[in-house]
């Protein structure tokens, strides 16, 4: 008879003690958005269905992103759920919290305007509290290994990485203007040069969590797999982001092609480093 595995949950102490880490990471991660004039503005003028939709994007990316990473050790899906809107929770009181004490949002505000203004915060801060394990621990009470993502699982962390560094810096006037200030010549060369750092990154600088490329694979099959697929996902979810900010609205096809290769070079090397840290 095949012996049956009994899955343990986690303590109570090792529940607050990842409780405690999800904070700490929502507020370290969210802490560029939450000192960003630009951002408190977009919680009152975005679009509510906009926002709510990069919410609702949020929390199935969160659900896949505890499989790797998370605030607490997940056996199953159902607590991978949990923990996905328990970190949301957890960015929204913790950038309420940070918001209040610097006067940025008060009772006196429309509560449409508050809730915007602390929406605004969640993507990063939840980001940050799902991130929390594999940033801020592990401790002694966490010894279990890390599932290898496949190929698919690569090429999802660079997107969780990708929006999480755009995400911080998208709302900032500064995308349009350097945008505005390049021409097509600086354009490309900056999409060569932010291919051959995502490659570095993860290939050939050798930091920790550097992977071992497959063998028999030559660099023209790791740098297009990898390199190529990743940067297109990285423009895809940057020309989301702009376009829930509205930053492409009245913009034309060059501006907004502009605007995101600007906001794909952080991002990309976002999308490398995720999987460095994970």
């Amino acid at each position: 008879m095949a012996a049956t595995e009994i899955i343990v949950g986690p303590t109570p102490r090792e529940f607050w003690i990842g409780l405690g880490r999800a904070f700490a990471g929502a507020l370290i991660f969210a802490v560029p958005v939450l000192m960003t004039m630009e951002a408190w503005a977009l919680g009152f003028h975005l679009h509510p269905l906009r926002l709510a939709l990069l919410l609702a994007v949020t929390v199935p990316m969160l659900v896949l992103l505890h499989k790797y990473g998370g605030f607490r050790q997940t056996m199953v899906l159902r607590d991978r759920i949990a923990d996905a809107f328990v970190a949301i929770l957890v960015a929204a009181v913790a950038a309420a919290a940070v918001l209040l004490i610097f006067g940025i949002v008060n009772g006196e505000m429309p509560l449409r305007e508050v809730i915007g203004k602390i929406a605004v915060q969640v993507v990063p801060g939840s980001l940050g509290a799902s991130l929390a394990r594999a940033q801020l621990g592990p401790s002694p009470l966490e010894q279990e290994e890390v599932p290898e993502p496949a190929y698919a699982g690569e090429l999802f962390l660079m997107v969780v990485g990708a929006l999480f560094l755009s995400v911080n810096i998208a709302p900032t006037e500064e995308v349009v203007l350097i945008a505005y200030k390049m021409n097509p010549w600086q354009e490309i060369g900056l999409v060569v040069v932010t291919l051959a750092l995502m490659h570095a990154f993860v290939y050939e600088f050798e930091f920790r969590g550097t992977h071992n490329p497959e063998p028999g694979a030559g660099f023209l099959s790791i740098f297009f797999r990898y390199a190529i697929v990743g940067y297109v996902l990285v423009m895809l979810v940057n020309l989301y982001i702009l376009w829930t900010f509205g930053r492409t609205d009245g913009a034309g096809l060059s501006e907004t092609l502009s605007a995101v290769v600007v906001l794909s070079f952080p991002g990309a090397l976002g999308a490398a480093v995720a999987r460095l840290i994970l």
